[in-house]
């Protein structure tokens, strides 16, 4: 990986030397169809010209390229000796002149780890499935480019494939594909707008192609047409719902051209939902790519849609944050990312049927940022990006969940119309161009009238999360004397940032009837401590919520009248997003070892079977699932497991049946199943002995039963394949390996550990399969053996595999469920005798001790509640 890095100042070096005019990339896929060469890797055709300016004849310069082999390498006519200018990941060119023409015929390699161009043959059919993805930097694994998010330029794309696939670019095909006598074609795309080469995109295969249309009446009186696709594999075309798909992307584009005023500027809109994807979503424009999973093959909550419905918004906000208007390097990737996942959430909650998404951004993706932002990896929003790998690790909690909830607090702070209007003179001011945090500060400086740079100091330009408590006196007759707002700061962060914010207090109206509001204050808390005037003379509240409506991105701590309501009466706070804001406040209590873990699962065991939200509930079921894993000490956890199981076998006989709870709460049975009875009870709803009103074993849920077996020595490989030749599909397939590998065995450990450790030819779907099945909370002595190994193979994993595999290795197989002493004292070890080590690498393996030093903590916490 080393070898395939690129520097920030080499980039900025580069971009002030050239100017891109144009790409014309030809690729050969019909060498993708049939058996794989016997040596080497199976290869495809890439011809790229790039046209370009230099602002220095005479001057020398790199294309990028990763590529087993390159036939030729052209400059402004003359062939260049491919043997002395190719390194196996940049072509060395030059002397350049002021107008310049390369062209870099290569053999480039399919992949099968999600980066590049992505090969799959689906074992349901046989069928070869190929799609593209890049960002940041695996466009050069597929055609030469300068690989650089601030050189951009038009691209014309031509592909030649079998002639019986669906064929697919960022621009709209353009005619009819040109047939050849060997039953393979070539398609031609539409030159696309002046893009970034990481948005670039390719989809190719036997898709199922659904079509539809969008039409809009511009303020000039034109109208508006986007042809819409939606495609997956034909093995799940039966699940495919293209008709809710269709009907969410209208509804983004209507909120997007209501509030942006600048159309859709990429022609058509395909939306490809491709198999072993890395990520959730992509958004090249045109041609957005989407993990599959997103076509749900069984029965799914709605907390599933929703979830798809945000990320279908979060890629189409991408078309003008992101790709209209471009970072000009990655330290300002927040500048899509951030816009994107707030964008995602504000357009669901105005323009679908998700009008509670608020509640799931409190409480899902805040969570994600609050972790994020308590490691020892933590960042500006607007960070310090040296290299590419430090651009991989950076799209994380901070530049989304943080950067998004950030600009919610901007929204209160600055104004719904002033945000609004400031994102469309940044559209109108950069469109097709590239910027830097100050571009956006000037327009929203403009139209909020506020200092934007020192908001941009407090909230973009520095690391840590605040913590807010309230603090409350009362007079003599009962009513608050004064109210106040503490605020807190880390040691490592100490920032105390301006804040806007609501307060709320709550009260039962009535002997046993629920928690409601009866006062609010929204005020700016600035500094150590803030008096809330407003509340002064208000009656007592059973409980005070600070951050009321989530406008800030800050901890709440409840103060102890609060926490003691919320013990005894979480569940009964009426309102759903200040009931999710609580649920939020006592797992951060969990999580920084103020709140025994156990009493945490108390409050989910007492609470949770009235959660109204199934989000919020699928949510408290993760928590659950780390605090027993994690932060339960030792001698506990077999017990605390039991009550978990009991009650969430309870919830699940008492849910409505057929209900998205009743869903829930049966894969969470089947997560804390551990004693005889309730591995019994699953494997009789495997096998139909026992059923329950309305819960339907389907095929996705099957699978999760098994798993449970399988890790409890209840299913051997033989069943474990029987089931796979219910479901010979990819998704089966997936299932299969990782209930092998979760079989608590040596032999089946080791051969785990080896497919992944030792080889590299598993595509990255099974690599992730493998490593979820290998680590089993059940099996910690089974595990034990595999410390050392870990920090043993590190660097070698690391300098050996792609990035993306490198950090599932790493992240994956850290000993986090092996939470004692001595694997954190082995953790400091390898850091201390590796200071030398990739700095990527460096941070994985810091972040992973950040959590063990907290389950420590929290076990500990755990086991003094105890005394």
């Amino acid at each position: 990986m080393p070898g395939e890095n690129l520097t920030r100042e080499e980039a900025r070096e580069r971009a002030e030397l050239l100017t891109v005019d144009g790409y014309e990339v030809a690729l050969d896929l019909r060498g993708a169809v049939g058996p794989a060469p016997g040596d080497g890797p199976r290869t495809f055709r890439s011809t790229t010209t790039i046209r370009f300016r230099s602002s220095r004849a005479g001057a020398e310069t790199f294309v990028d390229l990763l590529a087993p082999h390159v036939h030729s390498v052209t400059l402004n006519g003359a062939e260049l000796p491919v043997d002395r200018i190719f390194d196996g990941s940049r072509v060395r060119i030059g002397p350049l002149a002021a107008e310049n023409e390369l062209t870099v015929d290569a053999a480039c390699a399919y992949s099968r780890t999600g980066e590049g161009l992505h090969h799959f043959v689906d074992p349901e059919d046989g069928e070869t499935y190929l799609y593209t993805q890049y960002e940041p930097a695996d466009a050069r694994r597929v055609f030469a480019n300068f690989e650089q998010p601030d050189l951009k330029a038009p691209f014309d794309f031509t592909v030649t494939a079998p002639a019986a696939w669906t064929v697919l670019s960022n621009g709209d095909r353009e005619g009819a594909p040109e047939q050849h006598g060997d039953a393979s074609a070539t398609w031609r795309f539409a030159r696309t707008r002046p893009i970034s080469t990481y948005i670039t995109a390719v989809v190719a295969g036997p898709y199922h192609y659904v079509a539809d249309r969008y039409r809009r009446r511009l303020a000039d009186g034109t109208e508006l047409t986007i042809p819409l696709g939606a495609l997956c594999r034909r093995g799940l075309a039966k699940h495919f719902d293209a008709d809710d798909i269709f009907r969410v992307t209208k509804e983004g584009l209507d909120f997007f051209h209501d509030h942006f005023d600048y159309p859709y500027p990429f022609g058509k809109y395909d939306q490809a939902f491709v198999p072993e994807y890395n990520l959730g979503a992509m958004e090249n424009p045109g041609c957005v790519t989407f993990r599959e999973e997103f076509v749900f093959r069984g029965k799914v909550t709605e907390a599933s849609y929703e979830g798809r419905a945000n990320v279908i918004l979060h890629e189409m906000a991408h078309m003008w944050f992101g790709d209209l208007v471009t970072m000009e390097w990655w330290d300002d990737l927040w500048l899509k990312e951030s816009f994107a996942d707030f964008m995602g959430s504000f357009a669901q909650v105005e323009a679908t049927r998700f009008d509670a998404g608020w509640v799931t951004f409190a409480n899902r993706r805040k969570a994600w940022a609050y972790r994020a932002d308590q490691l020892p990896s933590t960042h500006p929003i607007t960070a310090d990006i040296r290299d590419l790998e430090d651009a991989k690790l950076n799209f994380d909690g901070i530049t989304y969940a943080k950067g998004a909830s950030v600009l919610k607090q901007l929204v209160a702070y600055a104004g719904r119309d002033a945000f609004l209007e400031g994102a469309r003179r940044y559209f109108k001011r950069h469109a097709y161009g590239n910027t830097r945090l100050e571009h956006l500060l000037a327009v929203l400086s403009e139209t909020s009238g506020r200092d934007m740079g020192e908001w941009a100091r407090a909230w973009l330009q520095t690391a840590g999360v605040n913590t807010l408590t309230p603090e409350v006196s009362y007079g003599g007759d009962g009513r608050v004397r004064e109210l106040a707002v503490v605020q807190e700061a880390p040691e490592t962060h100490p920032v105390l940032r301006p804040h806007r914010v609501a307060v709320g207090l709550y009260r039962r109206t009535a002997e046993g009837g629920p928690l409601t509001r009866y006062a609010r204050a929204e005020l700016d808390v600035a500094g150590e401590r803030t008096v809330v005037t407003e509340l002064a003379g208000a009656e007592r509240p059973d409980l005070v919520l600070v951050n009321d409506d989530d406008l800030t991105f800050c901890k709440t701590r409840p103060d102890a009248r609060s926490l003691a309501t919320l013990r005894t009466d979480l569940g009964a706070v009426q309102d759903p997003l200040a009931r999710a804001l609580c649920w939020s406040a006592v797992w951060n209590l969990t999580r920084d070892a103020l709140l025994p873990a156990r009493d945490f699962l108390r409050l989910v065991l007492r609470f949770a079977g009235t959660e109204s939200d199934v989000g919020v509930l699928q949510m408290l079921h993760a928590w659950t699932q780390t605090a027993l894993d994690h932060y339960v000490t030792a001698g506990a956890r077999a017990g605390a497991a039991r009550e978990l199981a009991e009650g969430a076998e309870r919830e699940l006989r008492a849910a409505e049946p057929g209900s998205g709870h009743q869903l829930s709460w049966a894969r969470f049975f089947a997560a804390t199943a551990g004693d005889d009875a309730h591995l019994t009870l699953l494997q009789e709803l495997l096998d139909g002995g026992q059923r329950i009103k309305g819960l339907d074993v389907d095929q996705e849920l099957r699978w999760a039963f098994l798993g449970r077996l399988a890790a409890a020595g209840r299913a051997d490989a033989a069943a474990i394949d029987a089931e796979l030749a219910r479901d010979d599909t990819a998704s089966g397939k997936r299932h299969q390996v990782r209930c092998l590998a979760a079989r608590p065995s040596a032999e089946v450990k080791e051969q785990a550990w080896n497919s992944v450790v030792e080889s590299d030819r598993l595509s990255n779907a099974l690599v992730g399969a493998t490593i979820s099945g290998f680590a089993q909370g059940g099996q910690r002595e089974l595990l034990a053996p595999y410390v050392e190994r870990y920090f043993a193979m590190l660097e070698r994993v690391w300098a050996e595999r792609s990035i993306e595999i490198g950090m599932s290795v790493v992240r994956g197989l850290y000993p986090a469920l092996l939470s004692t002493p001595q694997t954190l004292a082995a953790t400091d070890t390898w850091l201390a005798s590796h200071a030398d080590a990739p700095p990527a690498l460096r941070r994985l393996v810091l972040e992973a001790r950040d959590d063990l030093a907290r389950a420590l903590a929290g076990q500990a916490c755990d086991a003094a509640a105890e005394v």
